[in-house]
């Protein structure tokens, strides 16, 4: 039988991170150790605020799952016995690790994946629009960066990122903070700017008005998808589809998503909700498949964990380590 150990890591920022709404100073995390026959392997959760998670429900929901459960548990037995969300993400990319620990094979050799270094975003935070373009100079070395949002001098925000950062790929996420009408406002100066995708721009479950709606610039679909059981909908009303493990519960589902949107053409992002290289190294599986990549998370934190991931010149990130995860 696994041994199943929870614990409970908080991760203090360098600085407080505002998105649309909110203003974060940690990343509060949950910790899955699973041992088996000599063998360890981890997992790492955040969970989705906006859905109300938060360390201590994860790891409640988690002693109470391990505690009722009278089969060993696996993969399968996982998918069954939790809802997508942080305490399924956690415990699945645990047991993946351990499944790759045990096989003596890395998580590529498992999955018959050749492993390409990933370029992935920085994220500038909501601020005055001087200091999100000073923000932007400072992120020099990372070719790609994710502009955060909300309803107030969006544009003002972008302009002054623009100027900055004339080189950069430059993608948005509104974090369900814009109305229908001022998505259409927006979008004419977002193309201009050279925006490459605007992400989450309506609020969950409010967003019907995309339905046959064609944007100047492409959409994403974060909060407005979940899991595979969201795909549906979803990909009728956007052109991008966010992959977060937290969201969705794991590796496992993710990798059922990833097959969704290759099925039906769509593009693809692999985000994150924070968190040490620990969550980001799940992450970076889903990432081979990806045309836009956020795994920045631990750039935010005061210290990462030991054998973190590397983040060097035009945000290129070093493929995880065995000893990390996978």
């Amino acid at each position: 039988m696994k041994k199943i150990t929870i614990e409970k890591h908080s991760f203090p920022f360098k600085q407080p991170f505002a998105i649309t709404g909110y203003t974060f100073t940690a990343s509060d995390t949950v910790r899955v150790i699973i041992e088996e026959d000599g063998y360890v392997g981890r997992g790492e959760a955040i969970g989705i605020y906006y859905e109300n998670e938060s360390m201590d429900s994860i790891a409640d929901q988690l002693k109470a799952v391990i505690h009722s459960s009278k089969a060993d548990i696996t993969r399968e037995l996982a998918q069954e016995i939790l809802p997508s969300g942080g305490a399924l993400n956690g415990l699945d990319c645990a047991l993946w690790d351990l499944a790759a620990k045990c096989a003596d094979k890395s998580i590529w050799e498992l999955l018959k994946i050749t492993p390409k270094p990933l370029s992935s975003v920085a994220t500038i935070g909501i601020a005055d629009p001087e200091v999100m373009g000073e923000a932007a100079i400072k992120f020099a070395q990372y070719t790609n960066l994710k502009i955060k949002l909300s309803h107030d001098e969006p544009i003002a925000r972008l302009e002054a990122v623009r100027a900055a950062r004339p080189d950069a790929t430059l993608i948005v996420d509104v974090n369900q903070g814009w109305t229908f009408e001022e998505l259409k406002e927006y979008t004419p100066a977002a193309k201009r700017l050279g925006i490459a995708m605007i992400e989450q721009p309506l609020p969950r479950g409010g967003d019907e008005a995309l339905e046959g709606y064609t944007s100047p610039v492409p959409l994403g679909a974060d909060e407005s998808c979940l899991d595979t059981s969201e795909y549906k909908t979803a990909a009728r009303r956007y052109d991008v589809i966010n992959i977060k493990l937290d969201k969705c519960g794991g590796l496992t589902e993710a990798l059922k998503i990833v097959e969704l949107a290759k099925r039906d053409g769509k593009g693809l992002m692999v985000g994150n909700m924070c968190g040490s290289s620990l969550s980001m190294a799940p992450s970076y599986v889903i990432g081979q498949f990806c045309q836009f990549v956020d795994i920045d998370g631990p750039l935010l934190l005061e210290q990462d964990i030991e054998n973190a991931l590397h983040y060097g010149d035009g945000g290129v990130v070093s493929i995880p380590s065995p000893e990390l995860w996978g």
